[in-house]
C-alpha cells in the first residue's frame, strides 16, 4: 500500500478550482429562463398582517409574480430537518422582525429588488419581548439538548458545596452571535419532467431534500440536491430554512427555474443565531484544589414558537472528575427568530466553566494547569467508562512547555512591558463530535483512475482533501489518481457537515470502499493468465503508486492494465458506523492591555490538541487557526445589538457586526498529540473542527484578569468594561 499519505500536510485537492473560479457554488449555476426572487420582510416583531399592497410591485418592469400569504401555494411544515414550527408567507401571523411576508419574482435581480421596495404592509402589532431579563420568572426546561436531558443531578451537590473550603459563585453572560458565512444562503429550484433539482448552499443535502419533499408533498425520489462547494456555514446551513421551501414552491407554480440569494442583512434573521446566554456557576473546592461540587444553571433564549435550545453543558458533565453535580439548562421564549446551532454550540457554557475555574485557581493560589490536572477525569465522570483514548494531560504539558508557562508570575498586574500590561491565561478546549451512519462508493475505471463519491459536504474544512488521502492510501495509488465528488443526494447517503461529524462518520466508509475495490482488482489480477501476478495468493500482493506487486517486488502489474484487460470498471461500497466521541486540548494565550484606552490585543496563542490520529496536519492546523480567530471575536468584539423598541438587529452588516481582521490575530502555534483512538472507526481519528474555538474566549478573559486584576464575566470584553 502507498504509505504515509495519512497525516501528511498535502495541499488541498480543491484548492486550484477555488482560487481560479472553477468551483461552482449554488448561485453560480446558469440555467436558461432563470428568474430571480427577493424576499420582503416584516418590520414588526409580533402581531399580524392586516393588509399587504402588491399592485405597485406587480406593475413594475420585469415582475412575473408577487407571492403573499394570500397567493403562495399551501405548504406542509416538514417534520424533519426544519427548525421552525411554521412556514412564513402562509398566514398573517408575525413571529419576529425580519420574517418573510412576501416573495417577489422577476426577470432580473435588480428588477426583483426594486419591486420588493414597492410592497407595503399594514400590521396590528402586539407587545413583544427581546431580552432575557424581560421574561424572568418564565423559565422552563426543554426536554433534550444534544442527546442529553437538560436537567440532571450527580451525587449530592448541596453536601458537596457544604464541605468545600472555597466557593466561587458567578454569573457569566454572552450576547446573540451570528454565523456570517462568506457565502450567504443561495437556492435555485429547477423543475423538469416532474423532477425537482435544487442547487442549494447546504451543509446537509439529504436534510434539505427531506424537508422540501415533505413541504411540497413530493416523493423523496423526485427531489435531488446538489451542493459541491460551500463558502462556509458554521451551522447556519445545517437545516432547511423557509427561503428554500418558498423558492421551490414558487418555481413549481411558475414552471420556471427561480434563484433566491439572501442579502447579508436577511441572513441575520433567516437562519437562527447563537442565543443570548446567561449562566450561574457555583463551584466548591477543598484547599488542595479538589473540586467537591458544581452547580451549573444556564438560561438561554428560544423563539416564541419553538422550545429548542442549542447551547449544551457537556463540559460540566464530562470534563472533570467532579463527584457532585447539578445541571439545569432552561429557556425563555422571546419574540426573536429561532435560535440554531452555531459553530461549537457548547462554547457558551464552556466559557463560563473555564472562567470560573480560573477564578477558583486564583482564590486557592494554585496554578490553573495544576488545578485542572488535580481534577483530571481519566474515566467518564457520569458512567465510569474509560475513554477510547484521552491525552488531555499531555496537551496541558505540551502546550505549557511550548508557551513557556512556567515563567508566569501568578500575581495579577505583575507582568509589564513599559506601560503595557501583559497577561497570560489558559483554558481547556473540549467539544463533542457526532457520529452518523454514512456510506461511500469508489469506482476504479479502465484508465486506472479512481472516483470516490459520497453525499458528504466540504464546508471549507478540507473534506475533499482528507477523504482523497484516505482513499488513495487504501488503494495504494497516487493522490492525483483519485477524484473525490461530494455534495449530491444521488451519491451514497452520508452525514452532513455539522457536529464535527464528517471525519468521525465518513472516513471509515471511504476506507472500506477503497479497500474492497483494491481487493477486487487484486482478485482479477491473480485470476488473469495475462497478468504477471497470475496464480499468486492474493494476500501476497501489495499496492503502491498505482501498481500491484508481489512481496519480493520481482513481478508487478498496474491498476490501469488490470482493468483495461478486464474491460469494465470495478465499483465497491463502504458503510460505516462510529460512536460519538469527545475531543480535547489546551490553549495558552498572551494579551497586551493598554491601560490608557482599555485596549486588549492578543499577542500570542499556543494550542495543543488530542484529536486522535491526525489525518492531515495542514487542514488540522487550519481548523485550529479558524477556531482561535473566532474565539478572539467571541471574547473581544462579536455581538448583535437588538433594538428593544422593535426587537430588530441593528448591526446587520459586516461593517457594524465586528469580527477579527488580520491586525487582530497573532501567529498561532499548534501542536498535536497524534495518537490513534483505538475505539474510533475513522482510522483512529476523531472529529476536531469545533474543539479549537471552545477554550479561547475563556483563556483571553483569564489573561485579561492576569494583566489587570479585573474579572470581566460578560463578553465581549470591550474597552468600556475595562475603563
Amino acid at each position: 500500500m502507498s504509505g504515509d499519505l495519512i497525516g501528511r500536510p498535502v495541499d488541498r485537492v480543491d484548492g486550484h478550482a477555488k482560487v481560479t473560479g472553477a468551483a461552482t457554488y449554488a448561485a453560480d449555476q446558469r440555467i436558461p429562463g432563470l428568474l430571480h426572487g427577493v424576499l420582503v420582510l416584516s418590520t414588526i416583531a409580533r402581531g399580524r398582517l392586516t393588509g399587504i399592497e402588491v399592485a405597485a410591485a406587480e406593475r413594475a418592469t420585469g415582475v412575473v409574480r408577487v407571492f403573499t400569504h394570500l397567493t403562495m401555494p399551501r405548504l406542509t411544515v416538514p417534520a424533519a430537518a426544519y427548525r421552525k414550527t411554521y412556514i412564513p408567507v402562509q398566514d398573517d401571523r408575525i413571529h419576529h422582525s425580519g420574517q418573510p411576508i412576501a416573495l417577489v419574482v422577476a426577470r432580473t435581480l435588480e428588477e426583483a429588488q426594486h419591486a420588493a421596495t414597492l410592497v407595503t404592509a399594514q400590521y396590528q402589532a402586539e407587545k413583544h419581548r427581546s431580552a432575557l431579563h424581560e421574561a424572568e420568572g418564565e423559565e422552563f426546561v426543554p426536554p433534550v439538548t444534544g442527546g442529553e436531558p437538560n436537567e440532571s443531578v450527580r451525587g449530592n451537590p448541596e453536601a458537596g458545596l457544604a464541605e468545600a473550603d472555597i466557593t466561587i459563585d458567578g454569573i457569566y453572560s454572552s450576547p446573540i452571535h451570528l454565523h456570517n458565512p462568506m457565502e450567504p444562503h443561495a437556492s435555485i429550484a429547477h423543475w423538469a419532467d416532474g423532477q425537482l433539482t435544487l442547487y442549494e448552499s447546504t451543509q446537509a443535502g439529504n436534510f434539505a431534500k427531506t424537508a422540501v419533499a415533505q413541504a411540497l408533498g413530493l416523493p423523496p425520489a423526485s427531489v435531488r440536491v446538489i451542493s459541491p462547494y460551500l463558502g462556509g456555514g458554521f451551522g447556519a446551513k445545517s437545516a432547511a430554512w423557509p427561503h428554500l421551501l418558498l423558492t421551490a414552491a414558487a418555481a413549481r407554480e411558475l414552471a420556471r427555474p427561480v434563484k433566491l440569494v439572501l442579502s447579508r442583512a436577511q441572513t441575520y434573521t433567516a437562519h437562527g443565531h447563537r442565543s443570548e446566554f446567561r449562566q450561574r456557576i457555583t463551584l466548591g473546592a477543598k484547599r488542595d484544589g479538589r473540586i467537591t461540587a458544581l452547580v451549573h444553571v444556564s438560561t438561554q433564549q428560544c423563539s416564541a414558537t419553538e422550545d429548542r435550545i442549542y447551547n449544551a453543558s457537556h463540559s460540566s458533565r464530562t470534563l472533570y472528575a467532579i463527584p457532585n453535580l447539578r445541571i439545569r439548562q432552561q429557556a425563555v421564549r422571546l419574540d426573536l427568530q429561532t435560535g440554531n446551532f452555531i459553530r461549537s454550540p457548547e462554547l457558551a457554557a464552556h466559557h463560563g466553566l473555564e472562567t470560573a475555574l480560573d477564578e477558583l485557581s486564583h482564590e486557592l493560589g494554585i496554578d490553573p494547569v495544576a488545578l485542572r490536572l488535580r481534577n483530571y477525569a481519566a474515566t467518564h465522570p457520569g458512567t465510569g467508562q474509560r475513554w477510547g483514548s484521552k491525552h488531555l494531560d499531555e496537551c496541558y504539558r505540551i502546550g505549557a512547555r511550548a508557551f513557556g508557562w512556567s515563567r508566569r508570575d501568578p500575581r495579577a498586574g505583575s507582568m509589564r512591558d513599559g506601560d503595557i500590561r501583559i497577561g497570560w491565561g489558559m483554558a481547556t478546549e473540549a467539544h463533542s463530535c457526532t457520529a452518523l451512519p454514512s456510506a461511500a462508493q469508489l469506482t476504479l475505471g479502465t484508465d486506472g483512475r479512481a472516483t470516490l463519491r459520497t453525499g458528504a459536504h466540504d464546508i471549507g474544512t478540507g473534506t475533499y482533501t482528507v477523504l482523497t488521502q484516505v482513499a488513495a492510501q487504501a488503494l495504494g495509488m497516487p493522490l492525483a489518481a483519485v477524484t473525490t465528488q461530494l455534495g449530491h443526494t444521488d451519491y451514497p447517503v452520508a452525514t452532513g457537515s455539522f457536529g464535527s461529524a464528517t471525519v468521525n462518520s465518513v472516513t471509515g466508509a471511504v476506507d472500506q470502499a477503497a479497500t474492497a475495490a483494491r481487493a477486487e482488482v487484486i482478485r482479477l489480477a491473480v485470476a488473469d493468465p495475462r497478468s504477471p501476478l497470475h496464480g499468486l495468493p492474493p494476500e501476497r500482493i501489495g499496492t503502491e503508486h498505482g501498481f500491484l506487486f508481489d512481496r519480493d517486488r520481482r513481478r508487478r502489474d498496474s491498476y490501469r492494465d488490470v482493468l483495461a484487460r478486464h474491460g469494465k470498471p470495478v465499483t465497491a461500497t463502504g458503510n460505516s458506523t462510529n460512536t460519538p466521541n469527545y475531543t480535547t486540548g489546551a490553549v495558552f494565550v498572551e494579551v497586551r492591555v493598554d491601560p490608557r484606552y482599555g485596549k486588549v490585543s492578543v499577542s500570542r496563542v499556543v494550542g495543543a490538541y488530542d484529536p486522535g490520529r491526525v489525518l492531515n496536519r495542514r487542514t488540522a492546523h487550519s481548523q485550529a487557526i479558524g477556531g482561535t480567530i473566532w474565539g478572539i471575536g467571541f471574547a473581544l468584539m462579536e455581538h448583535a445589538v437588538v433594538d428593544p423598541a422593535h426587537a430588530r438587529i441593528m448591526n446587520a452588516t459586516l461593517s457594524t457586526y465586528l469580527m477579527p481582521v488580520h491586525a487582530d490575530v497573532p501567529e498561532i502555534e499548534t501542536h498535536f498529540v497524534d495518537k490513534p483512538d483505538p475505539s474510533s472507526a475513522a482510522l483512529g481519528a476523531r472529529g476536531f473542527g469545533e474543539t479549537p474555538l471552545t477554550g479561547v474566549p475563556a483563556a483571553i478573559g483569564n489573561a485579561v484578569f492576569h494583566a489587570t486584576g479585573r474579572r470581566i464575566r460578560e463578553v465581549p470584553i470591550t474597552q468600556d468594561k475595562l475603563l
